[in-house]
């Protein structure tokens, strides 16, 4: 199965050039012209496909125009999956950093090439739904988490890239100052949450690896179904509190309960909306069983990760208002903004099905 696409008008590579720089630093590339291909999914860093022959790779790249500060950091991806592929093998191999812009027209980084089956939506097609099916992936998803954050970091380049002292403050202070900058409509709503989470950050549990970006369709599963296969879009991965990093899994996580503006929110539903996945509190339960970790705290995490989620589109969405993108699924992500910052607010009020 193919999860790429032709490349999209005005994010090509530089063809020969990159070629040439391949040829020269991968000698098993053979003389087979190289093709590129992109992956169609995601909304943030360009992902490509590389051929030549029987080589293959994966070049990730920021996204055109513009992007925030300290945003979109190919280097320190690079740096963070070096790190973590030894200890946790669902982290593709890195390859190289390159940070001359003449060879793809920016900082960039190769890594291996997974193959799997990706779920989102819906199973691949002659697959039939079932619950064990629907139990299995979600067992999977919570269970791979508790690995990441029971990994023993201390002595890896992670510490090097992280400060977990004060990340919970850093990550609201943080998140707010985003949403102030790529702001474009007034939503009320807004100061009443920012307030709320200002004055109700938790004391946060002991640091580990988080992914701060898991999700169903950032994982790789093996064709049956059965296994992990890899997991994708390290970019935001730090050391920090876990239950941010299960807050963020969470938002992603839409639950038959939910409304259907969030439901439908990124387009057709996530899968898990289906009766045989698991719904938000049993994979909170169960993380919380496996992980041994006090879990009372919850809400306020997945508040300020809906919160985060709605600042994440918002800077999409000013990426596509200015012009910096073509890509058309960004002009829906404006009334996204406002639901996720409604979720969020009931969500810390209580009144959410969270």
């Amino acid at each position: 199965m193919s999860y790429t696409i032709p490349v999209r008008e005005g994010e090509e590579l530089k063809i020969q050039e990159l070629e040439r720089y391949l040829k020269e630093r991968f000698p098993a590339i053979s003389d087979d012209s190289l093709r590129i291909e992109q992956f169609g999914t995601g909304a943030s860093n360009l992902t490509y496909a590389l051929k030549a022959g029987k080589w293959e790779a994966v070049l990730r790249r920021p996204p055109l125009g513009p992007v925030a500060p300290k945003a979109h950091d190919m280097k320190r991806e690079f740096r963070i999956l070096k790190a973590l592929h030894p200890l946790f093998p669902e982290a593709p191999k890195p390859y190289l950093y390159e940070e001359d812009p003449s060879v793809a027209g920016s900082a960039f980084f190769l890594m291996e090439r997974r193959k799997g089956v990706i779920v989102d939506t819906s199973l691949p097609a002659g697959i039939e739904l079932t619950e064990e099916r629907g139990r299995i992936l979600s067992e999977l998803m919570v269970d791979k988490l508790v690995q990441l954050h029971a990994i023993p970091y201390q002595n890896t380049d992670l510490v090097n890239l992280s400060r977990p002292e004060g990340f919970m403050e850093r990550q609201v202070g943080g998140w707010i100052e985003r949403y102030h900058r790529a702001k474009t409509d007034e939503i009320e709503e807004v100061a009443i949450l920012t307030s709320w989470l200002e004055k109700h950050l938790p004391s946060s549990g002991a640091p580990s690896v988080i992914h701060y970006d898991y999700k169903l369709n950032n994982a790789l599963f093996t064709e049956d179904l059965t296994d992990m296969a890899g997991l994708f879009d390290w970019e935001m991965t730090t050391i920090g509190d876990p239950l941010a990093d299960l807050g963020a899994a969470m938002s992603y996580w839409t639950d038959e309960k939910d409304p259907d503006s969030l439901k439908f929110g990124f387009g057709k539903p996530s899968i898990t909306i289906q009766p045989s996945f698991y719904s938000r509190k049993q994979f909170v339960d169960r993380y919380a069983e496996k992980s041994g970790r006090d879990v009372s705290s919850f809400p306020y995490y997945l508040a300020f990760a809906y919160f985060k989620l709605a600042v994440i589109c918002q800077q999409i969405y000013y990426r596509y208002k200015k012009g910096q993108t073509k890509d058309e699924r960004f002009a829906k992500f404006a009334p996204f903004v406002h639901t996720l910052i409604h979720q969020a607010l009931s969500t810390a009020k209580g009144t959410s099905h969270g």
